[in-house]
């Protein structure tokens, strides 16, 4: 975005990227398909992101509308799917990066891994290369974050900012799975659930941390699927038992429609074992589990289930809860959070406060936001803002 902003205001761009084909991170997100942006207003982008008020310039002169605009005038007809995510109606993500590819194409692409950002008397005036050196009158690094690393995504921009005199806020990985305290999940291994809600409190505060509805997975670690990873943007500081995941399992029926409803089950099989009494209730993975975790045992005939019994299994369904120890590996983690510090960047050009000349776009700033295409459209914004201010 910031080489194809440069090379139309007739500037000479030298693009470097160690793999073999531009946007290769690009060409796996949305699972293959690319939540391209969200089409919401700016203020929402701003409200969702961490460090959302740095964002401002940037997502105020490169719209969540300007992006749709620029891709469909680019030939990638769009939609908006729910929660306004908007895709390529391909459904191909590389239809994106083959669109920037040809947007950029007036820049010069070499395969090199950039070893060392040049400067001379405080400004940046070129970068040193695995082959060679560059000189140049600015430089933007828009190196990705951690995660990923297969993709060149592999943290190298925040050891080239830090030895320009940069601050690195730690990096830790976002919208990623997250490992349980136990073996609940193992025992639930491969099972998703479509339509549940899900809470996330935190050790010592009332409110919580997260709440969504939507889909979740359980894997041999713990727990992932759209609306954990979605989560754990929210849970931070993350360490051993500071949060827990709470799982409604039948979000559509309050706590009256739902004891009414197991009151008919059980009924309709009094005369059966409440172990097998629940199979049109629950998925028949999460029934022993469930069983297990009510204290009714699985044996008890279903006219013997006493009150307290079916109270018990009512919270239960409407409160299952799942202790976190840890998130999964940074390189398994859609996004990085942490990264140089917003505050040695000014907002409204993304040039470095420390260093004349250099610019920073994308997952290497402070900033990321939850799922739904807003890290891409801050991507494509804040790449967009460093193209129009380098120059001169």
């Amino acid at each position: 975005m910031a080489a194809g902003t440069c090379i139309e205001r007739g500037l000479k761009v030298l693009m470097f990227d160690k793999n073999q084909r531009p946007g290769r991170k690009l060409r796996i997100t949305g699972k293959g398909r690319c939540n391209v942006t969200n089409n919401c207003t700016p203020q929402e982008v701003i409200a969702a992101a961490n460090g959302g008020r740095f964002l401002y310039s940037a997502l105020t002169s490169f719209t969540p509308g300007d992006a749709m605009a620029f891709f469909e005038g680019l030939g990638v007809p769009l939609k908006t799917e729910r929660g306004r995510r908007v895709f390529p109606q391909s459904d191909r993500a590389a239809d994106i990066a083959d669109a920037l590819v040809r947007y950029s194409r007036g820049a010069e692409l070499c395969r090199e891994t950039v070893k060392k950002v040049l400067v001379e008397e405080g400004r940046a005036v070129g970068v040193k290369t695995d082959r060679g050196y560059y000189k140049a009158k600015n430089v933007l690094l828009a190196c990705g974050g951690a995660s990923y690393p297969a993709t060149g995504s592999d943290g190298s921009g925040y050891r080239l900012s830090e030895e320009l005199g940069h601050t690195l806020v730690p990096i830790s990985p976002s919208l990623v799975p997250l490992v349980e305290r136990g073996g609940i999940c193992q025992r639930l291994m491969g099972l998703s659930l479509r339509n549940v809600g899900v809470r996330v409190t935190a050790a010592g505060r009332r409110r919580p941390v997260y709440e969504d509805f939507g889909e979740l997975l359980f894997t041999h670690f713990g727990l992932s699927g759209p609306t954990i990873l979605s989560a754990s943007a929210h849970m931070r500081p993350m360490s051993a038992g500071a949060y827990t995941v709470h799982i409604d399992l039948k979000p559509a029926l309050d706590e009256g429609q739902l004891d009414a409803r197991i009151l008919r089950d059980l009924e309709e099989k009094k005369n059966r074992q409440f172990i097998n009494s629940l199979d049109r209730l629950l998925p028949q993975k999460l029934i022993p589990v469930i069983v297990e975790r009510s204290g009714v045992p699985g044996e008890t005939r279903c006219n013997s289930v006493t009150r307290g019994q079916r109270k018990s299994l009512l919270a239960l369904l409407k409160d299952f809860t799942v202790e976190i120890e840890s998130f999964r590996p940074i390189d398994e983690a859609i996004v990085t959070a942490g990264g140089v510090s917003l505050k040695e960047v000014d907002p409204k050009t993304m040039g470095s406060k420390l260093i004349e000349g250099l610019y920073f776009a994308g997952e290497m700033l402070d900033v990321d936001a939850p799922t739904g295409g807003y890290n891409l459209q801050i991507a494509f914004a804040t790449g967009r803002l460093a193209g129009l201010n380098m120059g001169g």
